[in-house]
């Protein structure tokens, strides 16, 4: 499937929400570092998901795969083998294993492909350059490659690039021969996803303290205990569906945690927002085709909805300004360009600049060709403004969604989505 063609289309339906990724990567690592058997419950085998798996497994835990659970029994067998992790284009593996491949004193070298080459890991490297830990890479870019042994100990790193290296020294500090503080600099952003580690490491008997997310202390010589824990549904996917029912539709989303860490649950309180119809019941979220107003939209602590939420903007009333946006620009593709250029092609009125955008609403787009840049959520938010669009929206690429969401397509036509697929030349 090279590329699609989606027809402009009503979406209605009911859609039960895939699991959490965030969630299933922390998991997999917290039942992976017990001495005992875990399952893990409700799993979807996306790209991301697979290579937090094989990961685990070169780090000695055993893992069976199920149609929807995993069978993790905890690292037990280390040789002194140099070993090679191919976090594909994961940057929570990436930033999650480092230092989890220092609780061994054994060679391991990281890779990646396109943006994950040159994600940025400095917060690490000025770690393991404090604590004399050998590393080699060549032209600041993946492979990697790190041999030692991390120490408790002062850790000083910058809030607002990514709270991924928190949670990677979260789940390796309480396992080592002492206690240990992280001291956060420059203000914590995405702190829910900081609150979803503590959450996950305590159901496996880990203790962190947290003082107002400027410092997180870490006794050492915790241990993690086995236990069975059932991933939650993805607010991150939701969003697509909540804007497919407010564009142009009737939409009810099952499976969904309404008392959830997750920080993209904001979505619901942003549509609500700018005029959409959300009715929370239960475990679902219903929504309906609404009149949104532009607002603005400050994405410090919800960066994965920026690509949808520029549909949004789009197809509304007046101006929305998306702000603190910067680190848009360092994940799968540079966000604010991708969405940006790809819905200006079909019609909208965007203008970046250099933390956000400037969106100035249409009642319809024009429909036409675009690419995804590499990057499953801008496919999937440009799948979702085919809606409102006068003909049809062709996509290079939309296998990219396997990254997250493999279902994402069959969930689209599920819900009277149209979509012809063909390959490229054809």
């Amino acid at each position: 499937m090279n590329r699609i063609k989606i027809q402009p289309a009503r979406l209605e339906g009911s859609i039960e929400l895939p699991p959490s990724k965030s969630y299933s990567h922390r998991a997999i690592i917290c039942a992976g570092l017990t001495d005992g058997k875990s399952e893990i419950i409700n799993i979807s085998y996306s790209e991301d998901v697979k290579t937090t798996i094989n990961a685990m497994r070169l780090m000695g835990a055993e893992i069976k795969e199920h149609s929807d659970k995993l069978e993790i029994s905890g690292v037990s067998v280390v040789d002194d083998k140099k070993r090679r992790i191919d976090c594909s284009e994961s940057g929570s593996t990436l930033r999650f294993f480092i230092p989890i491949a220092l609780l061994q004193n054994r060679e391991t070298v990281f890779t990646g492909k396109n943006s994950l080459k040159t994600r940025p890991i400095n917060t690490y490297l000025e770690i393991m350059d404090k604590q004399g830990i050998w590393y080699n890479r060549i032209n600041r870019e993946l492979p990697i490659s790190i041999k030692g042994k991390l120490r408790a100990g002062k850790f000083v790193v910058d809030g607002n690039v990514s709270s991924q290296f928190i949670t990677g020294l979260l789940f390796v500090l309480p396992l080592l021969n002492g206690n240990s503080k992280i001291v956060v600099k420059a203000g914590l952003e995405s702190k829910k996803y900081v609150d979803m580690t503590i959450e996950l490491l305590k159901r496996f008997e880990i203790i962190i303290v947290n003082n107002n997310y400027r410092e997180f202390y870490v006794e050492g010589n915790q241990k993690y205990r086995a236990c069975d824990y059932e991933i939650e549904g993805d607010f991150s996917q939701a969003a697509f569906w909540l804007a497919a029912g407010v564009l142009g539709g009737k939409v009810s989303i099952e499976g969904v945690n309404l008392d959830t860490l997750q920080g993209d649950k904001i979505i619901v309180d942003i549509i609500k927002k700018m005029g959409g119809n959300v009715i929370e019941k239960g475990s679902t979220l219903h929504i309906v085709e609404s009149k949104l107003n532009g607002v603005t939209i400050d994405v410090s602590e919800c960066p994965d909805l920026v690509p949808i939420l520029a549909v949004l903007g789009a197809l509304s009333g007046g101006t929305t300004k998306i702000i603190n946006a910067k680190r848009l620009r360092f994940k799968e593709s540079d966000r604010l360009k991708a969405i940006s250029t790809e819905l200006n092609k079909i019609g909208a009125d965007i203008k970046e600049n250099i933390d956000g955008l400037i969106i100035r609403g249409k009642e319809k787009l024009k429909g036409g060709e675009v690419n995804t840049w590499g990057d499953h959520r801008i496919a999937m938010a440009l799948s979702i403004a085919s809606i409102k669009c006068e003909s049809a929206v062709i996509i290079n690429n939309p296998n990219v969604v396997k990254k997250s969401y493999p279902n994402f397509f069959e969930d689209f036509k599920k819900l009277g989505g149209v979509i012809n697929e063909f390959n490229m030349g054809k």
